[in-house]
């Protein structure tokens, strides 16, 4: 009776809406169950409509006399769900779940997606089939803001915009860029929805362009299938959507540190100067990147050489070695571009590694560098040839890869890829790419993490290990103002790394205020790494006096937060969470914050602000509802849900932190390799209107693959109670996987915000000494001893 009941409110509430642009020319004729799927059909072809979890349902049309497309390049979660209930009546097919909900109307023709006994969306006239390409379309409400469809600059609500799905390079973009680096087909809704259409083929995304309430997904070929997740709140969404494409593995702890990097280091000599340079200034770093100039003398010409120049780089192993000793790990660029007049070209066309012309010979065209081929990473053995060639650099130290102009930047249309046509694979090529690098560390290197930095990707890019960048941006002010907006719109699509070129790539910046702004707003993005053209420097060590203390300030935190930014890497993995995370995350359902980027959280209890545009004095910021928040520097308490006005200074971007929280912090080191768990800054952030909070920090060695799975971790757990105005405990529990040998043996506390004076604080029964400033209202506890693994003190 029960179930029935359900059935019946469920009835009842579809009645109530006014459902809008049927197909008229699709026609109901049967349902039917076989493999747990449901097979709708209908007079054109049929629905194959499978549950990937409750908040997962796969929709794929089949046209009739067409088969299933069942390849995905995103999609990783196979196993269907099978604890749904199919009801029938008269003039509806109704299919429950404990989550997505659909309702498959007779006649007119049409299926309605529901959650929690609400319309998320319906189909408007489904598949239509286009002289050279088909369109799937859908019914949006009125009020929707809409994201996704990857990387662009546009602001975060996307709504209104024709969005082409084709992966390209955007030279010295600025505050509007329409096409970039990453097109992917997603479509995120401000109702609490996502969808994901499952075909990587070009095309466009339109986000009802033509303003008559209209999503549509157009593309030259492959499935008419999607994906649709929904949830009860933004991170549900996103564990869901990451399950459904994969979830990036943890980088190595070093990726979390600063970069030396720039368009390029011409020699061996100037790569070891620029980081002695680093270590001379004490400012932090831990690795360098070698851009094209490893490979040849020219930008031009040289491109495919893929291997040192001798005359440049006489002893790269050597270097790199050297470079280690200084705590420095070395990157190289890669491309797969191989040209003509390069030294590899034979050895190309004999190994028959290139993307094929019309005639089935290598197929040659020109471009900037020079006339080329391109590496079909599609091709058994072409994977293979560039895998021996990262195996070779390898072996001579190098760490990290960095692959770009991977859209590829020039693709034409006639050029044949193994088992497929261009467009079919043109957004998908930095996604393969990336996938050979990742599995080969998964079958060769299981002991040592991959960095993978690419300039273009997929949907489902990260269960790679992908590292993505936004691409070429101008350095100017209007380079900068885009940066949180394109980070945060990848992070809700998966990309959690997503990053920018740290005070511009394009141009010449000799504005140091801006430089400084960007280094300072770099501390709260995924990876730190200034990189630029070359005639003025990106090196914090080659900029002014003034520009370079500040840089060495913001880099300083950036190394301070290792414990902290290390747990959000650790939350990525395991649930999807992103790093960045925009403010509509605490507020679901207010409106406005769907379209606030300058203002975002870091993790869960970073409130930040950066200076985005020049010659301000003050900015307004928003502090969510959730909670109230507390001047990281000035200790000033703001309250949740005011809007204030905040003086600006030059040291600093505004920064919060969420009341309640524990935030840990490492001594300064100036490399990770010298950092060490223990003697760690425990920063609690007390609030009279909080009464309990909870956190927890993860750590393992920095290095190995799966390590927590392994059981080769620790985790530090923090449990705050209070007990009365006056008195309250805080419970630390200290775990340790059963493959870890752990270093901590001690941590410093500093209590803030604590109104009173504390008489007494006591850790597991005993008193201990302490420092109260009633001035900073701070307590401070000194080398707390971690000697079990349970400690409890309590301030009263």
């Amino acid at each position: 009776m029960k179930r029935i009941c359900l059935n019946l409110v469920f009835l009842f509430s579809l009645c109530h809406f006014n459902l809008v642009a049927q197909n008229p020319d699709r026609h109901f004729e049967g349902v039917s169950i076989a493999d747990d799927q449901l097979m709708i059909k209908t007079s054109d072809g049929f629905y194959q409509i499978s549950y990937l979890s409750p908040a997962i349902v796969e929709t794929e049309f089949i046209p009739t006399g067409q088969i299933t497309q069942s390849q995905s390049h995103a999609v990783q979660l196979k196993e269907k769900y099978t604890d749904f209930e199919l009801t029938k009546t008269e003039d509806n097919i109704l299919i429950s779940s404990d989550g997505i909900r659909i309702r498959i109307q007779k006649a007119p023709f049409q299926i309605t997606y529901l959650y929690d006994n609400k319309i998320l969306f319906s189909e408007k006239m489904g598949f239509q089939q286009k002289e050279e390409s088909f369109q799937l379309d859908f019914n949006l409400t009125e009020s929707e803001i809409l994201m996704g469809g990857g990387a662009r600059a546009l602001g975060m609500n996307r709504r209104g915009h024709r969005l082409e799905l084709y992966n390209r390079a955007h030279y010295a973009y600025e505050t509007k860029s329409e096409l970039m680096n990453f097109a992917m087909p997603i479509a995120i809704s401000s109702k609490l929805y996502m969808l994901h259409f499952d075909n990587p083929s070009t095309g466009y995304l339109d986000f009802d362009s033509t303003f008559d309430n209209t999503l549509a997904f157009e593309a030259r070929s492959g499935a008419k299938k999607y994906q649709v997740i929904a949830g009860e709140s933004w991170e549900e969404i996103l564990e869901s959507y990451t399950a459904l494409t994969g979830r990036q593995k943890m980088p190595p702890r070093w990726a979390l540190g600063n970069f030396a990097s720039r368009f390029g280091y011409h020699s061996q000599e100037e790569t070891i100067e620029t980081v002695s340079k680093f270590r001379e200034e004490n400012i932090p770093v831990d690795a360098v990147i070698l851009d094209l100039y490893w490979f040849g003398k020219t930008v031009q010409g040289t491109m495919g050489n893929l291997t040192f120049d001798k005359d440049s780089f006489p002893q790269p192993k050597k270097m790199i070695k050297k470079l280690r000793k200084k705590d420095v790990e070395t990157i190289l660029i890669t491309e797969p571009f191989i040209l003509t007049t390069s030294q590899r070209w034979d050895e190309a066309v004999r190994e028959d590694i290139l993307a094929k012309d019309s005639l089935d010979k290598a197929a040659t065209y020109d471009f900037y560098f020079g006339n080329t081929g391109l590496i079909d990473v599609f091709k058994p053995e072409a994977k293979q040839w560039f895998l021996g060639i990262y195996d070779d650099l390898k072996s001579k130290g190098v760490t990290g890869w960095w692959g770009d102009l991977g859209e590829p930047e020039v693709h034409p249309d006639e050029v044949v890829h193994h088992q497929a046509k261009a467009h079919e694979v043109h957004n998908i090529y930095g996604h393969q790419w990336a996938k050979i690098i990742s599995e080969s560390y998964r079958e060769n290197y299981p002991k040592e993490r991959p960095f993978i930095l690419m300039r273009a990707g997929y949907s489902g890019s990260q269960k790679y290990g992908m590292i993505p960048w936004s691409g070429d941006v101008n350095r100017t002010w209007g380079g900068l103002e885009p940066q949180p907006e394109i980070a945060l719109q990848m992070s809700l699509q998966g990309l959690a790394y997503m990053h920018s070129d740290l005070g511009g790539f394009a141009g010449d910046l000799e504005d140091d205020d801006l430089y400084v702004r960007w280094l300072q707003y770099g501390v709260f993005q995924p990876i730190y790494r200034p990189h630029a053209q070359e005639d003025v420097a990106s090196e914090p060590v080659f900029r002014s006096e003034k520009a370079k203390n500040l840089s060495r300030q913001a880099i300083e935190l950036r190394y301070e937060l290792i414990p902290y930014n290390y747990q959000l890497a650790f939350e990525n993995q395991e649930k999807g969470m992103p790093l960045m995370r925009p403010l509509f995350f605490e507020e679901p359902q207010n409106a406005e914050l769907y379209h606030v980027s300058e203002t975002y959280l870091w993790g869960h209890d970073f409130l930040v602000s950066p200076v985005l545009r020049p010659h301000l004095k003050s900015k307004q910021v928003y502090f969510p509802k959730t909670s109230n928040w507390i001047d990281y520097y000035t200790g000033e308490i703001y309250k949740a849900g005011d809007t204030n006005e905040i003086e600006l200074h030059a040291s600093y971007i505004p920064t919060f932190v969420r009341s309640g929280s524990f935030i840990l912090k490492s001594p300064l080191v100036q490399s990770t390799k010298d950092y060490v768990f223990n003697n760690l800054q425990v920063e609690f952030y007390a609030d009279a209107e909080v009464d309990h909070s909870q956190r927890s920090y993860y750590n393992d060695n920095g290095s190995l693959q799966d390590a927590h799975a392994k059981k080769a971790f620790e985790k530090l757990h923090f449990n705050f109670q209070r007990l009365s105005e006056t008195s309250f405990k805080i419970e630390i529990k200290h775990e340790e996987g059963k493959k870890f040998k752990s270093h901590l043996k001690q941590l410093n506390f500093k209590i803030k915000n604590i109104d009173f004076q504390p008489e007494e604080v006591q850790v597991n029964g005993a008193a201990v000494n302490f420092d109260y400033e009633a001035a900073s209202k701070q307590l401070s506890i000194k080398m707390l001893s971690i000697q079990k693994s349970n400690i409890l003190f309590q301030i009263k």
